[in-house]
Formats: C-alpha cells, sequence, structure tokens
C-alpha cells in the first residue's frame, strides 16, 4: 500500500520568512535545509524527490512537513532544547576548587597536578568524590595550568 501523498501549504508570511531566512546570512546548516525542504514540499514535490535534492532521509523530509502542519515554522525549523547532564559541581565547590588551585601547593608538592587537585578537594571535604576529567575540565574554562612552571623573565639581581 503507498502511502498518502505529502502536502503542505505555507502561508505567505511563512513563505516570505523561510525566503528571507535562505538569502540572509550565515545560519545552521540544518535549519537552511529544513527551509528548502519545507519549500519545495509547498511547491508540490514528493517527500523522496525532495530527500534526495537536499540530502536528508524522505522519513526527515516527512517528520519537518509533521512539525510544521502540526506546531508551526519555528518548530519544523529549529529543535526544542535538551536537557543536558546535572551539572557534578555548584558554583560554590567550582569557586572553592580554583581558590584551592590558585594557592601554593600542598607541603612536599612543587606544583599543582590534575589527579594531586581531585585528590585534595576530597581531602579537604571540598566535594565527596571527583574525578580528574572534571577537574581538568573545569581548570580548562577558568584557563588554569597550575602543572606549568611559568618562564618568568627576573630582572638584575645582580652577579
Amino acid at each position: 500500500m503507498a502511502r498518502p501523498a505529502l502536502s503542505i501549504d505555507l502561508s505567505n508570511k511563512d513563505r516570505t520568512t523561510l525566503q528571507g531566512l535562505l538569502r540572509g546570512g550565515i545560519q545552521q546548516v540544518r535549519v537552511v535545509l529544513r527551509a528548502l525542504a519545507l519549500l519545495q514540499l509547498d511547491g508540490g514535490e514528493s517527500a523522496p524527490r525532495v530527500s534526495k535534492a537536499v540530502h536528508l532521509s524522505a522519513q526527515a523530509v516527512r517528520d519537518i512537513a509533521r512539525r510544521y502542519q502540526q506546531e508551526g515554522l519555528e518548530c519544523a525549523l529549529y529543535e526544542k532544547p535538551r536537557p543536558g547532564a546535572v551539572a557534578l559541581l555548584s558554583k560554590k565547590q567550582r569557586q572553592r576548587i580554583i581558590a584551592m588551585v590558585c594557592s601554593d601547593p600542598p607541603e612536599g608538592y612543587a606544583r599543582w597536578t590534575v589527579r594531586l587537585v581531585a585528590e585534595e578537594a576530597v581531602k579537604r571535604r571540598l566535594v565527596p568524590k571527583i574525578g580528574r576529567e572534571t577537574i581538568r575540565i573545569l581548570l580548562q574554562h577558568h584557563d588554569l595550568r597550575p602543572w606549568r612552571e611559568k618562564n618568568v623573565v627576573r630582572t638584575g639581581t645582580g652577579r
């Protein structure tokens, strides 16, 4: 049994918006492809033909059309925000770890390492447990590299 023909009718306002989006400046590629698919579907093309023209699967083209019919142009072009993972560290915990790294390393160590920061954060009870990768990303976001020695040129101290 063949699928029923997919037809959508764009409103004049939506058609103008899509054409302006395509003529405009920089856009995400997926948004441009969805806009092209909607315009071609509005022109009477079938989903398989549109899918070949915009290099999307026929099912993806049908999903775009379905989202336009049910929820409107915004939902057809743009994705809903995704929830993402829960932050492992609170703002206060991040600040305390950064402050710890900015201070001198523990007795017996010349400098902080990522592993040492993780161990000390647990030992000082800043966090119940933490991995090295979480520490690495935290330090990277704050542009901190405590394991590097600073190459500082000191002015004449007299020889």
